[in-house]
């Protein structure tokens, strides 16, 4: 076990399973280097339902760098219709090329076929009769080419060191690995990863710390106009100014200042009231991230401690496997949890090595119920290094969150392909390919995105 890259151990990723240096080499050289196919749950009847009971028309899109929210866009635009009408089951990068899940309310089976989009391929799969949701996603399926490698001849060490992280042997006809289920570097920024410092002081009461989080808060990675703005924020909590200061681009962070220099920055309430003229995704996200975050946290000094990820120990929590998800893709379901003590740890090993089982840690949230043992010591030691607990996540709004618990450990079969080096993988909704990845490049996480 390595320390991880630093922006990486910013967001609570502090190691790489693998001691093996990394292979190096560069990601979406060309957007058909990350090709991801979406792995769904979801059987529409046929074009010819009865519209009025199936009103959505199904379709599957092969996107070659499109963004999932400017295709939506676009799509609507072209058959003259409201952009809320259309539906995903999943965001995807731009930098790819991405086969995806979206239905369309109300629309002509045949203008949908029809749509003359540039780098869009449309294929009408059949009426639904509700939209396509995220929850619609099992998974996702990644063929990933990694250009000019450094060090191509380390892949078979790295792979064994994964295969053993997850309990596997490395010379199986199909060979399998694992790694901790982090969130990824998407998750909180990979030039500037404060999305979950902005959650945190949310969290802790602090509004106008989650507001200076967001708008201050300069990174060397960023052009120096916005360093600068940033920097005078921090120093002067002059928002006027700052507004005179920030580029235009960042619409998110002038409207926060616009609110505070109009309406005044006197309260806590003024500054919940900046965060809330953003985007309700946005200001769930920041919650959200805080959660990763601490997940994140928690998977390390699982590592740092040497428990497994694999299987349980006494204290842990497990979820069993969701009965409705494809045979190909176990998937955990987190309604279905049992705590494991002493007496039951034999038990449900066995479960975790057929897929049955998985180990899990929270994403905490209102109704979070820590773990035993030794894994509730680690839960508990996290939480207050940063200063939060579950009664935190009671907050007005979309700043509010239940909760809910993550499998600790992916798991994959994992192809290799050389000359392009090529990975082939399929990973649960939810996890990262990054996660992943990270582990063969060991290289900045700015290059992984």
């Amino acid at each position: 076990m390595r320390e991880a890259h630093p922006i990486e151990r910013a967001v609570g990723m502090e190691y790489y399973v693998s001691d093996t240096d990394g292979i190096g080499g560069q990601l979406r050289t060309d957007p058909a280097d990350f090709r991801v196919e979406e792995l769904e749950a979801f059987d529409p009847e046929p074009v010819d339902a009865d519209p009025g009971a199936y009103p959505h028309v199904l379709f599957r899109a092969t996107l070659h760098g499109w963004d999932t929210n400017d295709f939506a866009s676009a799509l609507s635009d072209d058959l003259g219709i409201s952009r809320e009408r259309v539906s995903w089951a999943g965001t995807k990068d731009k930098h790819a090329v991405t086969t995806q899940l979206f239905s369309v309310k109300s629309a002509d089976p045949d203008a949908v076929a029809d749509v003359d989009l540039s780098d869009a391929d449309v294929d009408v799969l059949g009426r639904t009769g509700r939209p396509i949701l995220f929850g619609d996603l099992a998974g996702n399926a990644f063929e990933v080419v990694v250009r000019d490698p450094a060090h191509p001849d380390n892949v078979d060490a790295i792979t064994a060191d994964l295969c053993a992280f997850g309990g596997h042997d490395p010379d199986a006809d199909e060979v399998t690995v694992a790694v901790p289920n982090f969130f990824g570097q998407q998750r909180f920024g990979s030039k500037r990863p404060v999305t979950h410092e902005v959650g945190l002081e949310i969290l802790r009461g602090n509004w106008k710390g989650a507001v200076l989080a967001y708008v201050g808060s300069p990174s060397e990675r960023e052009p120096e106009e916005t360093r600068e703005a940033r920097a005078y924020a921090d120093e002067t909590e002059d928002w006027e100014g700052t507004l005179d200061r920030l580029p235009g681009w960042l619409r998110y962070e002038r409207s926060m200042c616009h609110r505070l220099a109009e309406d005044g920055a006197d309260e806590p309430a003024d500054f919940r009231a900046a965060l809330e003229r953003l985007p309700t995704n946005l200001q769930q996200l920041f919650v959200n991230a805080a959660q990763s975050y601490v997940f994140n946290r928690i998977l390390s000094e699982r590592l740092a401690r040497g428990l497994p990820f694999d299987r349980p120990v006494a204290g842990d929590v497990v979820c069993f496997a969701d009965r409705d998800a494809p045979k190909e893709l176990p998937l955990p379901d987190t309604d279905r949890t049992q705590r494991v003590d002493a007496d039951r740890v034999d038990t449900v090993t066995r479960h975790c090595e057929r897929g049955r089982a998985f180990v899990t840690a929270p994403l905490v949230g209102t109704e979070t119920e820590l773990g035993d043992g030794e894994p509730g010591e680690i839960e508990r030691a996290v939480l207050d290094d940063v200063g939060i607990e579950p009664a935190d996540f009671d907050l007005p709004g979309e700043f509010h969150s239940a909760g809910t618990r993550r499998a600790v450990a992916v798991r994959t079969a994992l192809d290799v392909e050389r000359d392009p080096l090529t990975f082939a993988f399929r990973l649960p909704k939810g996890s990262y390919a990054t996660v992943l990845l990270r582990e063969y490049l060991k290289r900045d996480p700015e290059a992984l995105s």
